[in-house]
Order: C-alpha cells, then sequence, then structure tokens
C-alpha cells in the first residue's frame, strides 16, 4: 500500500493524517518584544515583513495567541516546559544581578527537549536563553543537544553582544565572541545547522529565539538608510525599529529559504511567535491594540503568530480560538506523535486547528514580579471568554473588560457586584494559591 495522505477539508483548515512513525521536523522562531503592529500580514503600517507574511499565506495565523507573561522570562519558560510561568518557578525577569532577578527555573520540570530526544529527535536552541546563568539552569543540561547563543537578558549592543560587560555568548559551555550583528550570527548559525541536518536520519527540534527587535534599536545602517529614503515622514526612532524587524524578517526569509533548498520544508512544522508585545517607548506598535510591553492590556501579552506545516495546515487559513505560549510544547506533541508524560497547564491546540472548532473554554492566567518601581510585588491579569480583568501594577484595582465588545479595552466595565468579575477574580486567587508553594528565589 502506498505511503499517503488521507486529507479532508474541514472549515478553514486543511487535515493530514501522516502514517505511523513519520516524524516531522520543528522549527520554533521566537521573536522578542515583537508587536503586532510591527508585522504587515498583522496589519502593521509603514513596514514590510515579506518573509513572515509568506509563513502566513502558507499556513495558519493565530489572531487571538497570547504570551504568558509582559516581559521575557516568564513566557520563555511556559514555552518550554507547558506550564504557567509562576508554577515553572519564574514569576519575573531572571537577571544576571541576584538582588534584582525575580525567577528560579523549577529543577524539577522537564523541559521540551526532554521529551523530544526519547521521540528520537535532536535538539537544538539557537540565539537567547535567558532562564539562568549557571548550573543546573543551562541549556545543555536543560536538554539540548545543541546550544548557540546568548544565556543573558538582553545586549546593550547588537555587534559587541556584552551585557554590563559581560560576554554571555556560549557555544553549548564554552564561551566563545562571534563577530557580526546578532541577529546575522543567529541566522548563519542556524543555516549551518540546517545543511548538517540533511545529511541525518534523526529529525530535528531547534529552538530559534531572536533577541530582535528588543531595544537597543540599534539596526545595521544599511537597512536604516533604506527606512528612511523609503518612509522620510517617519520618526528617527520609528524608522530605527521598523528597520530593525525587516532586518530580522530578511534573516527569517533566509533560513526558510535554507529549509527548501534542503529539501526540509515540506516536512517541517514551523511555529512562529513573540515572547511579548511591543515596547511603546522605543517606537515599537501593536496595532490598535491598547497598552504595550509590561502591560496586562491586550498590546502588552497578545503576540503575531503563525503555524505552517506543508499539506497539514491549510495555506492562508485564519483561527481565532485563544491560546498561550505554554500550549506550543503539547500542540507540537500533538503534531508529532511525540508523548507527553506529567502536568501540563497548556493544551493541545492541534484538534482545534484541524476541525475549525474550539474546544471547552478556559481560564487563563497571567503574571508578572518585578521589583523597582513594583516593590518586588506581582500583578495578574485573567480572562474566560470574551471577559477579562487585568491591573498593570501591583498597586492598581482590577479593571473588567468584555473583549467581545470591547476588544481595544477603552470602557472598563463597573466591577462591583458583577458575576464575571467576581468569577475571575476567585479563579485567580485558587491560582495564586497554586502558585505560591513553587519558590522563584532559588535555593542558593
Amino acid at each position: 500500500m502506498k505511503r499517503c495522505l488521507l486529507i479532508a477539508l474541514c472549515l478553514n483548515t486543511l487535515v493530514a493524517v501522516a502514517q505511523p512513525g513519520a516524524k516531522p521536523n520543528i522549527l520554533i522562531i521566537l521573536a522578542d518584544d515583537l508587536g503586532t503592529g510591527d508585522v504587515s500580514c498583522f496589519g502593521g503600517k509603514n513596514i514590510r515583513t515579506p518573509n513572515i507574511d509568506q509563513l502566513s499565506a502558507e499556513g495558519l495565523r493565530l489572531t487571538q495567541f497570547y504570551a504568558n507573561s509582559t516581559v521575557c522570562s516568564p513566557t520563555r519558560a511556559a514555552l518550554l516546559t507547558g506550564r504557567y510561568p509562576d508554577l515553572a518557578g519564574v514569576p519575573g525577569v531572571i537577571r544576571q544581578q541576584k538582588q534584582n532577578s525575580w525567577g528560579f527555573l523549577n529543577d524539577e520540570l522537564p523541559m521540551m527537549p526532554s521529551f523530544f530526544k526519547p521521540a528520537g529527535y535532536h535538539t537544538a536552541l539557537i540565539g537567547k536563553w535567558h532562564l539562568g546563568y549557571k548550573a543546573p539552569h543551562l541549556p545543555n543540561q536543560k536538554g539540548f543537544d545543541l546550544f548557540k547563543g546568548f544565556l543573558g537578558d538582553m545586549m546593550d549592543d547588537y555587534y559587541t553582544h556584552r551585557r554590563d560587560g559581560i560576554n554571555w555568548m556560549r557555544h553549548n559551555d564554552t564561551e566563545i565572541d562571534p563577530q557580526g550583528h546578532a541577529t546575522d550570527i543567529f541566522a548563519n548559525w542556524t543555516i549551518e545547522y540546517l545543511s548538517q541536518r540533511k545529511k541525518q536520519s534523526k529529525p530535528f527540534l531547534l529552538y530559534l529565539a531572536f533577541n530582535a527587535p528588543h531595544f537597543p534599536i540599534q539596526p545595521p545602517a544599511e537597512w536604516l538608510k533604506k527606512i528612511k529614503e523609503r518612509e522620510p515622514e517617519i520618526s528617527p526612532a520609528r524608522a530605527a525599529n521598523i528597520a530593525l524587524v525587516e532586518h530580522m524578517d530578511h534573516a527569517i526569509g533566509r533560513i526558510i529559504e535554507a529549509l527548501k533548498q534542503n529539501d526540509q520544508y515540506n516536512n517541517t512544522i514551523i511555529l512562529f511567535t513573540s515572547d511579548n508585545g511591543g515596547s511603546l517607548p522605543h517606537a515599537q506598535s501593536n496595532g490598535d491594540l491598547n497598552g504595550g510591553k509590561q502591560d496586562m492590556l491586550e498590546g502588552g501579552i497578545r503576540v503575531p503568530t503563525i503555524a505552517v506545516w506543508k499539506n497539514h495546515i491549510q495555506p492562508g487559513s485564519t483561527s481565532n480560538r485563544p491560546g498561550m505560549s505554554m500550549d506550543i510544547l503539547p500542540t507540537l506533541a500533538s503534531m508529532s506523535n511525540t508523548n507527553l508524560k506529567g502536568i501540563f497547564d497548556g493544551i493541545s491546540l492541534w484538534s482545534d486547528w484541524q476541525t475549525g472548532k474550539e474546544s471547552e473554554e478556559r481560564t487563563l492566567f497571567w503574571v508578572r514580579r518585578e521589583g523597582p518601581p513594583h516593590a518586588g510585588l506581582a500583578y495578574y491579569a485573567a480572562r474566560k471568554g470574551s471577559f477579562k480583568i487585568l491591573q498593570n501594577n501591583p498597586f492598581q484595582p482590577f479593571q473588567l473588560y468584555d473583549l467581545e465588545n470591547d476588544p481595544l479595552e477603552k470602557q472598563p466595565l463597573k466591577t462591583a457586584g458583577d458575576p464575571q468579575y467576581q468569577a475571575l477574580i476567585k479563579a485567580l486567587m485558587q491560582h495564586i494559591q497554586h502558585s505560591g508553594a513553587v519558590p522563584w528565589q532559588g535555593r542558593e
């Protein structure tokens, strides 16, 4: 019997059932601080992202996908563990200065590579880690066969790759000092890795985490010059941000072309997303959404997300199903027939994507703990259905919004006596009680 695909057209999504035992490659591309208004296929203005747009044209655009937090580390912890950040021990940003670090990765939690390696995958991380600076919280110790990237929270310069004078660039556990713009370096390493995997029988799981377009907004000079000439009416700050994003988009295009040249594209699941919304003080854009990075408003947590899998996902399709970064692990496991054992807060969205239907509504939670000016306290948001409560700092009363009737969060509802508000507050309280048992300060 010929190897074949059973194809069924169901609503707006193409479904294909692979032969038992067939394992697709997996490529996760995570941008850093990329808002929905900085991707043209999500409505971005004065910006051109043709390669990300092409992924959207060839796959599924997720219009209500959320980062698990308003900042970097918590979302990354959720993506790699399938757990809420505070249940992974990372409610806030992990920094090299212990006195201003607000997370400590839970040693007991297995991470994504631990599930895919037994299924025959070679696992690699290229780019930004931001979940720990020393053992046992380093990428290789968390299951990645290969790590080439940056351990730290951000680079003070895209060319020197230092943070407060410290070089956190590593090849596995060896300090390295590569030359060039970080976006180009990570793209070159990725293309090199894909070329190496072409010669291997094992499928790969590659987590590519760009540090772009995180500030400092530092595009290559030739890209900035091109944007200033093309868009003379925009501000210098906005021009720099557009140039940095378009430079990253170009790098993504190079990587997709390498997949195609290597005959890997058709058998690779590609998941593109961001760790939080764009930073408004740095001229980044979240489109019409209210708020930005560090806010629990939609602009701070709703992120541009795309899933591509040739012959399995209908090109140009969309899904309004709410999802979160913590859903990526169980979703990829379902798509690749990889077994998961353990407790997960995330769920697989694959069935929803296949059928175009939404499974039962769940209550979603967001957390961010921070130092000054938040005094080390956490602030939260929660959503069920179209109703959402949020605060943008720990000293602010919770606001209630109905996203169906007020998607841009312009008109907060009265909370007194509101049953939706009371139900969300109760659910959040129970989540905080549960997560309070997980230490986030470390044991050192």
